[in-house]
């Protein structure tokens, strides 16, 4: 893992949460940038390599951050890989809570929130840059040069203005939102690959969305036809 900028305070400072904590910035330093598509509507990621895809951990995962850990590709060229991880919640972090602190609502608007809300996961998405945000969310929503549709079903979007939309009940129908990311130099994600630190298969929307995160990581497990309890650190690749 390329882990430059990890290791950030996730506690409710409020210089913790900057207005420009999401960032459009969503390209990790030596990665490709897919935005590059300027055409109306969300952009669309380029199909080739592993992007759109769920990382699962094998069991012998060497760094215990990444330990039973899915993870969603968003970005992976020649250059390097960007991900989030979806089934770790930030510590000590809500939704409603995060609102307030960026402004967005005033405390004693939080009871007013929609009630799907204040149920939305808040993800701790990666060891990198943990004090930025990234919402994974359905693609009934997107914003102009800031989307990007990653995959069927799934887009992206790291600007204040998503939080903003959601916090009045006009977000996306689905969304999870993750501080921080996962990335790889170039060659490095395909070195853990080979070496049996990673499963990869197909990404499915209600495993981001719709699935409690304690449950994740077996779910996908057993979406490629594996039972978890027959799970080694040698098995294959899927």
């Amino acid at each position: 893992m390329d882990n430059a900028g990890a290791e950030r305070s996730m506690g409710f400072m409020r210089s913790r949460f900057p207005q420009d904590l999401l960032s459009q910035d969503l390209s990790p330093a030596g990665a490709p940038d897919p935005r590059a598509d300027d055409r109306e509507g969300p952009a669309r990621g380029a199909p080739s390599y592993l992007d759109g895809q769920l990382l699962v951990a094998m069991p012998g995962m060497a760094d215990e951050r990444f330990s039973r850990s899915v993870i969603y590709l968003c970005a992976h060229s020649a250059e390097g890989a960007m991900g989030i991880i979806v089934n770790k919640p930030a510590a000590d972090l809500n939704m409603p809570d995060l609102l307030v602190q960026l402004d967005i609502i005033a405390q004693d608007d939080a009871i007013r929130l929609p009630a799907y809300v204040g149920h939305m996961p808040v993800l701790m998405g990666g060891p990198v840059e943990a004090s930025r945000g990234f919402v994974l969310h359905s693609p009934d929503f997107h914003i102009d040069q800031s989307t990007l549709l990653i995959d069927t079903g799934i887009c992206l979007t790291a600007t204040i203005e998503i939080l903003r939309a959601i916090a009045v009940g006009k977000g996306p129908a689905s969304a999870v939102l993750a501080l921080g990311y996962a990335g790889w130099q170039a060659g490095q994600l395909e070195s853990e690959i080979q070496a049996n630190g990673w499963l990869h298969c197909p990404a499915d929307p209600d495993l981001i969305f719709n699935t409690a995160l304690e449950t994740k990581y077996d779910r996908a497990l057993r979406g490629i036809g594996i039972e978890p309890a027959m799970l080694s650190a040698t098995a294959g690749h899927a």
